[in-house]
């Protein structure tokens, strides 16, 4: 049998994934909590249940995003058999495939989270913890006193690389050159600007 936080628990989980497929095929605007509530199969009360309205709902699944993003920049900065410029570009490359694949997705991760409190300080804590891997990352490739303004520098480019990517503005034709193959450029001009000074 069931029990009534288990169920609960399911019925937020269903609404999650509902409102995640909704942005990813139609972008915010396509997520409504009716909308949610029909595609999850559940009451047209049950959304408005678990989220106040749809901020909190969409800064919700940000969130999830956000843990997923700093779960992966963890398991790449542990991983005791890569050097730390392979791990900077493995934890860019994850970053940019969500904003290639899920580009509403990868807007609203970078979003200022609005909503009810409680998801603003869930979303507030997921986006620190994933920037805390991804400066850990890019410390052990730079030193500590360099961290803040390479990792500035590395996420502002491959946010600008990416959106050109997305918006066919990068094309192979007009560059002759792929998005890993700037990324990797970056990375490596780093990593020599380093080593030098």
């Amino acid at each position: 049998m069931v029990s009534r936080v288990e169920s609960a628990a399911a019925t937020r989980r269903a609404l999650l994934d509902a409102a995640a497929d909704l942005l990813d095929s139609g972008g915010p605007g396509a997520v409504t909590l009716r909308e949610v509530g029909a595609r999850a199969g559940v009451t047209r009360g049950a959304p408005y249940r678990h989220f106040p309205d749809k901020d909190s709902l969409l800064t919700a699944v940000a969130a999830e995003a956000l843990d997923r993003l700093a779960d992966q920049a963890q398991d790449v900065r542990t991983d005791p058999q890569a050097p730390p410029a392979d791990k900077l570009r493995r934890a860019l490359s994850a970053l940019m495939t969500i904003g290639r694949r899920q580009p509403h997705l990868y807007r609203l991760m970078f979003a200022s989270p609005a909503g009810d409190p409680a998801a603003i300080h869930a979303a507030t804590q997921a986006g620190d913890r994933a920037q805390d891997e991804f400066f850990a990352i890019v410390g052990d490739l730079v030193g500590a006193q360099h961290t803040s303004r390479y990792a500035a520098l590395l996420l502002t480019s491959v946010h600008g690389i990416t959106d050109m990517e997305v918006s066919g503005h990068l094309s192979a034709d007009k560059w002759h050159i792929t998005a890993e193959e700037l990324v990797s450029t970056l990375v490596s001009m780093i990593d020599r600007q380093t080593r030098s000074g």
